[in-house]
């Protein structure tokens, strides 16, 4: 069979535990099927692999990222590609269609699409309008098949050839009122699809803004609760480490009306009832030495019932800086301190010419 004998015998050697890891498998497969059914399709693997006739995986990136190139790598893949652009970018429309008889080359381009020029948009292809919690009024607008010029530097410097022409949707966002109070700003996104219908353009948006609150969970697990600052091995060693910080942070919110706002440069200031622990933590050292220690006794009370005074300790008083205490404090320094001896001179000795050459004075001595 062409099979070398220590290949047979290293299949051969785990034959017998064989059958036991199939069944093993076998009921870990029924679990993780109970686990889906359960949940009503939430959990298992079935969420996690893609299969044929699911929608293709929709993929969120924030401003940084180079969207087209993306998507012009993720083409042959059913993947969707959704992130944010700029204000100051400009994206050209789609070639419009050739005349007959019209000379020279095609262009590759049309018409500029420049976000902060409102008269370059022309009528949006969708136009939907959303009433929300905490945006109030959300306004949302998408342009069909505009593309960007791309030129061979940053991502595409590599690239040979002439670089293609990456078409999707660019969609705008106006809201009317953001949680935090200030003013709301416009957000450009560009989705790697075409023809959007209005039901895909609120449906993008608002899956924009679900990225912020998966990132924010991340962060809280990671930045707020330290899960990822000790060697957790269990659920329940992370459930207490868990309940832990919960409980310093809400001795953090009780010590607000103790805390000054201390603010890193560049931040905005806060009521004190509203300081976070965060801001709260920045001023801990000057609240620890107000709080009391629960492990200390409290101070024997006197003989006749009353608590006896506590008095600070006594400390000499400092003495004013004038110029006789300068002048003494000089005097006792120098004869405390006297001179130090003179730096000794290095003495070369020149053999052949019977010389001294001082260094110092740089001058032969006969």
């Amino acid at each position: 069979m062409g099979i070398a004998r220590s290949s047979f015998s290293y299949w051969r050697a785990p034959a017998p535990a064989r059958p036991a890891r199939q069944a093993a498998d076998a009921t870990l497969a029924g679990r993780i099927r109970k686990v889906h059914q359960d949940s009503d399709g939430t959990y298992g693997v079935p969420r996690i692999t893609w299969q044929e006739g699911d929608p293709d995986v929709l993929v969120i990136a924030d401003a940084g990222y180079d969207a087209p190139r993306l998507a012009f790598l993720l083409k042959d893949l059913p993947v969707q590609v959704l992130a944010r652009m700029r204000s100051d970018r400009v994206l050209h429309r789609a070639v419009p269609p050739r005349q007959p008889q019209t000379m020279g080359r095609p262009p590759r381009h049309g018409g500029e699409f420049v976000f902060g020029q409102p008269d370059t948009w022309g009528t949006p292809d969708t136009e939907t309008l959303t009433d929300t919690r905490l945006y109030r009024t959300a306004r949302a607008r998408s342009w069909d098949r505009l593309h960007p010029r791309l030129t061979h530097r940053s991502s595409w410097a590599t690239a040979d050839g002439t670089l293609p022409v990456v078409e999707g949707t660019v969609i705008r966002l106006d809201i009317d009122h953001l949680p935090s109070g200030a003013t709301p700003k416009p957000v450009w996104l560009w989705w790697s699809g075409t023809d959007a219908t209005p039901a895909d353009a609120d449906r993008l948006w608002q899956a924009y803004l679900r990225r912020f609150d998966i990132e924010h969970t991340f962060h809280l697990f990671k930045q707020t609760l330290g899960w990822t600052s000790l060697k957790i091995r269990t659920p329940e060693a992370a459930d207490r480490w868990t309940w832990l910080i919960l409980a310093a942070y809400t001795q953090l919110r009780l010590a607000r009306p103790l805390a000054a706002d201390r603010r890193h440069p560049g931040e905005k200031p806060s009521l004190p009832d509203r300081l976070t622990p965060a801001r709260v933590r920045r001023d801990f050292r000057h609240i620890h030495p107000q709080t009391t220690c629960p492990e200390r006794n409290p101070p024997a009370p006197a003989p006749d019932g009353h608590r006896a005074e506590e008095h600070p300790a006594h400390t000499p008083p400092r003495r004013a800086h004038t110029q006789e205490n300068t002048a003494s404090r000089t005097t006792k320094e120098k004869a405390n301190h006297p001179k130090a001896p003179p730096h000794r001179l290095k003495i070369k000795l020149d053999r052949h010419a019977n010389k001294i050459v001082l260094p110092a004075l740089r001058a032969p001595i006969q």
